[in-house]
């Protein structure tokens, strides 16, 4: 009896993963078209009055692909007494040319619409936020308009609309007699004043010339893919303490792996 047999299917091969250069308008068209799906399909936009604002996350993508990565260079605290602000700036990296192609600077405050109560943690990561997509908005602003949607990071617009604030009439109350006033008078009480907190000490994130040479032992051939991109990912959340650890590890993996030995970065 013959055996029937099932042909067997040719597995399907998996797509190329592309990168594009930016100096060449023709792939970064190209890009455009796969941005525009990208952002489309993972819902990465705010509408605000009625046109469409790309999220960080959809600027992030555009950079990625263009081998181009954010480092936060510095975030500093100019709040006053009545006001929570921050200010951050962040430089854009190229991995291809190991060069510095852009950079960006953004404030957030607790005075914004809809930040009141907004703690300090979420103020300082907002600009971080910000500066971010305004970094990559100066060089990619094009690429973003090309792919069909507003050259402005969404992070960046008022969501709160720019309507005037309407005040409430003013009633005037008729004025109290002497005798009214003296009455209703209470002596006053001292009150203790309650001790206040001290600050917080601020978290001394990594230099730029720090991240710069983890990014230099990065792009050393002995360092893997896997170990380049997961350094990667964390390297805006390194402190100063912690950078220079991590330093010290790349030195030792690519020394070691140069003789010979194995090492895990």
């Amino acid at each position: 009896m013959n055996e029937v047999t099932k042909p067997v299917k040719d597995q399907a091969r998996k797509s190329k993963i592309e990168s594009y250069d930016i100096s060449r308008s023709d792939e970064t068209l190209h890009l455009a078209t796969d941005l525009a799906k990208f952002i489309k399909d993972n819902k990465l936009t705010t509408t605000v009055q009625g046109k469409e604002f790309v999220n960080v996350e959809g600027w992030q993508y555009a950079g990625s692909r263009l081998g181009i990565v954010p480092i936060v260079d510095h975030v500093i605290n100019v709040s006053t007494e009545t006001e929570l602000k921050y200010q951050a700036k962040v430089t854009l990296f190229d991995l291809r040319s190991g060069h510095t192609v852009g950079a960006g600077f953004a404030v957030c405050s607790n005075k914004e619409s809809g930040k009141k109560f907004y703690q300090e943690f979420a103020i300082m990561s907002m600009a971080q936020t910000r500066a971010i997509g305004k970094a990559y908005r100066n060089i990619l602003a094009w690429i973003i308009r090309a792919a069909g949607y507003e050259p402005t990071p969404a992070e960046e617009m008022e969501y709160g609309g720019n309507q005037p604030e309407v005040k409430p009439a003013l009633t005037v109350a008729p004025a109290a007699t002497p005798a009214t006033v003296a009455a209703e008078a209470t002596p006053m009480k001292a009150v203790p004043a309650e001790p206040t907190e001290a600050p917080a000490p601020a978290i001394a994130y990594a230099t730029a010339a720090q991240k710069e040479e983890i990014i230099r032992l990065l792009n050393h051939p002995v360092i893997t893919r896997q170990e380049k991109t997961k350094m990667l990912l964390n390297i805006n959340r390194l402190d100063e303490e912690r950078a220079n650890q991590a330093v010290a590890k790349l030195r030792k993996a690519i020394e070691d792996r140069e003789n010979g030995e194995s090492a895990a970065a």
